[in-house]
């Protein structure tokens, strides 16, 4: 049950749940299976979803039962004191955490994310600059504690990479990282410039819900070209002694998606349908609602004057998101993978920039 706000609103899902229970409790309520089951899925549903401020409340009365008891006796235990206080300081990261899943309200913010990062305009640095994107995505998903498998590298002739597909697993990374989809600018001194130029380069980031078996898109088999190649990435001896690469193209649309990262063919034409599916979701969506605030939103022009966030490295030190105006010096913090703070600050901008 959410608010007009897009909160996730407690008292009334309570409710809710009353009047399902009460309706299950009813004579005749099995005489129409169809509807008890969906009455049922739809209790537990809010059931699963009201668990986690059960078990936050659960936890603060207890810390607020031991904090009593060591305040009779301050001097008595000084070993529960500090291990209190560390869990305060853990139920106080939990409580951001939660209050930051409220507004985690779209239909898919569920799923597993599925990241494309392209070069833009910039040559070589800009290659280099998706390298770079590609680690501080993957250093924030571990530090969140989400799986990551990359299906497709696409290396540059000098260095980085013109293209990288990768999905992150775990519950909420959709809704996480759908804050950086855009174009992503960055000014440095090129490493690869003898003259130590300032180079400007772009990368654009799309990302899209993997909902993998949760929904499904008609697919033509006669819609689709598929290629089968010799990976030309990471991956020992193997992957040069067999096509085990696919290359899917959907006709109709234009959409190309590949994925090289497994050893087997079969897998590797498994995941690159999974990214099909998804990317030709995300395509109806935005059909059906006619606007660009769909999943994946307006796709910009991936060079200048098109940028979603610009990172500053020279002259000066500045991360700055062009939409929601939030901002850091912490350069090196980012790109180890601190990109939380503008999560959180393009989720409250969204949620004020949505019409009731």
């Amino acid at each position: 049950m959410w608010s007009s706000e897009g909160i996730f609103d407690q008292a009334n899902a309570q409710k809710r749940i009353a009047e399902l229970e009460a309706r299950s409790a009813a004579p005749g309520f099995w005489d129409d299976a169809q509807a008890a089951q969906s009455t049922l899925q739809e209790a537990n549903a809010l059931r699963d979803r009201l668990a986690p401020y059960h078990e936050m409340d659960r936890r603060i009365s207890d810390l607020e039962t031991m904090i009593e008891l060591l305040a009779e006796e301050p001097a008595s235990d000084m070993e529960a004191a500090a291990e209190q206080e560390a869990d305060l300081r853990r139920l106080q990261r939990d409580m951001e955490r939660m209050e930051l899943q409220t507004l985690l309200s779209g239909e898919h913010d569920k799923a597993d994310a599925i990241v494309e990062i392209e070069a833009g305009a910039g040559g070589t640095d800009a290659c280099d600059w998706v390298t770079m994107l590609q680690k501080m995505y993957l250093k924030w998903a571990e530090s969140a504690a989400y799986k990551v498998d990359i299906l497709q590298e696409s290396e540059a002739e000098i260095a980085g990479l013109k293209n990288t597909t990768f999905i992150v697993h775990g519950k909420y990374a959709f809704g996480y990282l759908k804050a950086e989809k855009g174009v992503h600018r960055l000014v440095r001194i090129s490493p690869f410039d003898a003259n130590k130029r300032r180079q400007t380069s772009f990368a654009r980031v799309e990302v899209t819900p993997d909902v993998g078996e949760e929904v499904k898109v008609d697919i033509d088999p006669d819609d689709l070209k598929i290629d089968y190649y010799r990976s030309s990435g990471a991956g020992g001896q193997h992957v040069n002694k067999t096509d085990s690469a696919v290359r899917i193209t959907h006709l109709p649309t234009g959409i190309v998606v590949t994925c090289q990262n497994e050893r087997s063919q079969h897998k590797n034409k498994a995941m690159a349908m999974q990214v099909l599916q998804a990317r030709l979701l995300d395509r109806e969506e935005r059909e059906q609602h006619d606007k660009v605030a769909a999943l994946r939103g307006e796709s910009k022009a991936n060079e200048w004057g098109s940028q979603d966030r610009s990172y500053t490295f020279q002259p000066y030190t500045l991360i700055k998101d062009l939409r929601t105006g939030y901002e850091t010096g912490d350069v090196i913090g980012v790109m180890n993978g601190n990109i939380q703070p503008f999560i959180e600050a393009y989720l409250k901008w969204k949620q004020s920039a949505t019409p009731e």
